[in-house]
């Protein structure tokens, strides 16, 4: 048979955003703003008092402004225009003229609170009072404040960045395995109906029209109940068991009283959940590497069952060992299996896949009980 290659398309990038959303931001903008207005509380009451305006006054002037430019800093960085979490030549030059700036400025804002005094020319020039507050010590305390609200905007940009990092990580790991899963099941799909085709084209062949006819009755069922199927996905067992027995019925039908079928399922493990055509293919490698290459054929048993919390599930078969590639249990189909239990049951499932003394083969699969949906 051809092989066939499958093309899967790489998931879509995730964008990078500039912080993990807008609601966030109108908290950090209101916490800034809550901060400065206790600390102006705090000022105005050890100044004078609170009910006293020019003491509130001060205060608010001194801290709302450290609010304003925490909020400013914030939504620079939320634009991508700044990076206080950055510590790179650049950034460290622009805040290094900045600050002054700020400073001086603020300085002089204090200073001309000064004016709002009544008759406050009786209290110097209007030189004096708006530098009264421009000295070294005032100014030095102007640079401490803004290299702390600085390095605490970066603390917090810093760790906010990280947790993006880490769910775009997560994100991006999900979109990775959605699509490798929905490669695996793309394979299994195309594998399984070309070799039903094949199995249908040999009836043609020998001119057992009335037998292709069954066999594709048949396909007709699996297709249906594949294609409501939104690969990849797990299923009811008994939609899978219904899958298994259009194809052994198929099979049946091809080789005639040369196969046995014996299937034996608890009514528990008809309840439970299990990947779509996660059985189907070993059905078909028992079917292919067991029966088919012996002349007397041989018989395929398949038994389910709960134990427990798990769902144990075994096919075997009576026929020949099987080619080396079917004996190791890396055929497309039994690879393809083992992929898609390590996709849905990492480090949670049990594959087992062995020879049997008196021939034939087997195949023993435990995974984790889900109970499908009433």
């Amino acid at each position: 048979m051809q092989e066939t290659e499958i093309l899967v398309s790489k998931p879509a990038p995730i964008a990078p955003g500039k912080l993990p959303d807008k609601g966030f931001s109108l908290n950090a903008h209101a916490v800034f703003f809550s901060i400065a207005t206790v600390l102006a509380l705090a000022t105005a009451g050890e100044c004078h008092s609170i009910f006293y305006a020019p003491s509130m006054l001060f205060g608010v002037v001194y801290w709302e402004w450290w609010g304003c430019i925490a909020s400013a800093l914030w939504t620079l960085e939320q634009r991508g225009s700044s990076s206080t979490s950055s510590f790179s030549p650049k950034v460290v030059t622009a805040h290094a003229l900045v600050a002054p700036l700020l400073g001086v400025v603020h300085l002089l804002l204090l200073g001309s609170l000064g004016f709002t005094v009544s008759r406050w020319w009786l209290h110097g020039t209007v030189r004096s009072i708006l530098l009264d507050h421009l000295d070294i010590n005032r100014f030095g305390l102007e640079l401490l404040i803004y290299v702390c609200v600085v390095g605490v905007l970066g603390l917090v940009q810093f760790q906010i960045r990280m947790q993006r990092d880490a769910l775009q990580a997560s994100e991006l790991q999900r979109q990775l395995s959605a699509a490798q899963l929905q490669a695996l099941q793309s394979q299994m799909e195309p594998h399984f109906l070309f070799n039903t085709l094949n199995a249908v084209t040999s009836l043609v062949e020998l001119g057992r029209n009335r037998e292709a006819s069954e066999m594709l009755a048949h396909l007709n069922t699996i297709l249906r109940t594949t294609l409501r199927r939104r690969a990849p996905e797990k299923v009811p067992f008994t939609e899978e068991l219904r899958v298994i027995e259009s194809y052994l019925a198929i099979q049946l039908v091809r080789f005639s009283d040369r196969l046995q079928v014996r299937i034996d399922a608890s009514d528990e493990a008809l309840e439970g959940l299990i990947p779509c055509f996660l059985l189907q293919p070993i059905v078909e490698n028992a079917v292919q590497h067991g029966i088919a290459p012996m002349a007397k054929g041989g018989l395929i048993e398949a038994q389910v069952k709960r134990i427990g919390n798990r769902l144990w599930m075994q096919v075997r078969d009576t026929g020949t060992n099987g080619s080396a590639e079917a004996t190791k249990g890396h055929g497309i189909g039994m690879q393809n299996t083992r992929d898609r239990l390590a996709h849905f049951y990492p480090g949670t499932h049990d594959f087992l896949a062995t020879r049997i003394a008196t021939g034939g083969f087997e195949v023993t699969i435990q995974i984790p009980f889900e109970r499908a949906a009433a």
